[in-house]
């Protein structure tokens, strides 16, 4: 997993999602649509003076040791000390000190992981935070069996999606809060089983709407690609 390779997911994205193609870089779209999103920090490694990422760097005084490293370090010492006399509690956290160390970039049963952290079962990951059972997800955090996703928090079962959070089942969707079944919708908050509907609020069971407002297909359509450039313009 590279840059290369997430610009790649970002642009299949938005070109499911808005029918567009992708007019950003990668730090551009992360700094249009991630911005809000927890992401992982850079830190160094404090074996080997390496580059790698945490979601645990507020603490200043920590220090860092990529995962792999401290597995590798683990198999030669398992990490024990020789004892040492301890006269009282600062001793003892001296000595605790020397081996209290975060650990970072960490995932499990996973491949292709870059810059992430605590991420499970899961493939083709960028820049992500808790990432779990998921494929081809960048900039997000804390969501579980998600695919091709962007910008993502609290979310699970989300395809061709960005800027999703607390929501369930959400697919080629752009900009979903607190909802659930939601498919080929912009703007949407506290909705449930809507689809090919914009700016909505508290309704279910919806299709061909605009800010609460039902409309034909057609009258739909056209304002609907009138939207998606303009998300992508401003």
């Amino acid at each position: 997993m590279n840059e290369h390779k997430a610009k790649e997911i970002i642009d299949k994205i938005i070109g499911q999602v808005f029918g567009l193609e992708n007019p950003y870089t990668l730090d551009q779209f992360a700094a249009k649509f991630a911005f809000d999103i927890r992401l992982t920090t850079e830190v160094f490694d404090i074996k080997t003076g390496e580059s790698t990422w945490t979601q645990s760097s507020r603490n200043t005084n920590s220090k860092f040791m990529k995962f792999q490293n401290v597995l590798d370090s683990g198999s030669v010492d398992d990490w024990m000390q020789p004892k040492k006399e301890i006269k009282g509690i600062d001793d003892i956290l001296h000595y605790w000190q020397q081996t209290n160390l975060t650990a970072t970039e960490r995932h499990l049963n996973s491949s292709e992981i870059a810059k992430s952290d605590a991420v499970y079962g899961s493939q083709n990951i960028y820049r992500c935070i808790d990432i779990h059972t998921s494929k081809n997800v960048v900039f997000s955090e804390t969501s579980h069996d998600c695919e091709y996703s962007a910008a993502i928090q609290r979310s699970n079962n989300v395809v061709y999606s960005l800027r999703i959070d607390d929501s369930n089942k959400v697919s080629k969707s752009f900009q979903v809060s607190w909802s659930a079944n939601v498919s080929n919708s912009l703007f949407i908050k506290d909705c449930s089983n809507i689809s090919d509907c914009m700016f909505m609020s508290q309704v279910t069971d919806k299709r061909f709407c605009i800010a609460n407002m039902q409309f034909e297909e057609e009258e739909y359509r056209k304002w609907e690609k009138v939207v998606k450039a303009w998300i992508l313009a401003n």
